[in-house]
């Protein structure tokens, strides 16, 4: 399960670089109309008259993270001296599969070891795991993004991240498995070179370490 590619770090560069530009409402309003056409209804219909610009507001809502830059969440709380593990666990996050559009659901669990004394408020962690969910993605890039995000900007010592989800593209399509869950790690630092780092973190989410 864990994921010992070395990151060249360039996800967290092309994020910083990505206009701020807001969603089209009126092109996603087009576009599901169009939809609606081409699988046979009436979108002028009771009932889904109003479904065009549902729909548009709701991915401006759950695509949020395609405009917001999450390292400005990062607030590093000053004169702090803590260097033992930090981790929050079981973070819901919801998330849109790029290949269906279809949803994916779970938990993040992450942890770190900080460097310096280098930490942030708990409730950062939860909200960089919530934004950088809110786009098109696939759960394993999710997951290294997250981890680099915090590897490279708070300095850490080691950082692992965890997330396990349930996929309706695998769901309500195609092979059709409800019930079963992606699990995807990425490791950093000392989590990735210390078996006994990572076990612990492991016993403290609740997964257990398979190497």
């Amino acid at each position: 399960m864990p994921n010992s590619k070395k990151n060249n770090s360039s996800v967290p560069k092309k994020l910083a670089t990505r206009p701020a530009t807001r969603v089209d409402l009126a092109k996603v309003e087009a576009g599901v109309r169009l939809i609606l056409e081409g699988i046979g209804e009436d979108p002028s219909r009771p009932g889904l008259e109003g479904t065009p610009r549902r729909v548009a507001l709701m991915y401006e809502e759950i695509c949020a993270g395609l405009h917001q830059d999450p390292r400005e969440l990062i607030h590093v709380i000053p004169a702090e001296t803590h260097d033992e593990m930090v981790i929050v666990k079981d973070i819901p996050i919801y998330s849109l599969c790029e290949h269906h559009l279809l949803p994916f659901a779970g938990v993040a669990h992450i942890a770190y070891i900080p460097k310096a004394g280098r930490i942030v408020g708990l409730s950062k962690l939860a909200r960089i795991a919530d934004l950088m969910a809110k786009k098109p993605q696939i759960q394993e890039r999710l997951t290294t993004e997250i981890a680099d995000l915090l590897y490279e900007e708070l300095s850490a010592t080691g950082v692992m991240v965890v997330i396990e989800s349930e996929h309706m593209c695998v769901e309500m399509r195609g092979i059709k498995k409800p019930g079963s869950k992606a699990v995807t790690s990425a490791l950093r630092g000392g989590f990735l070179k210390d078996p006994r780092t990572r076990a612990e973190a492991m016993a403290l989410i609740g997964r257990h370490d398979r190497g």
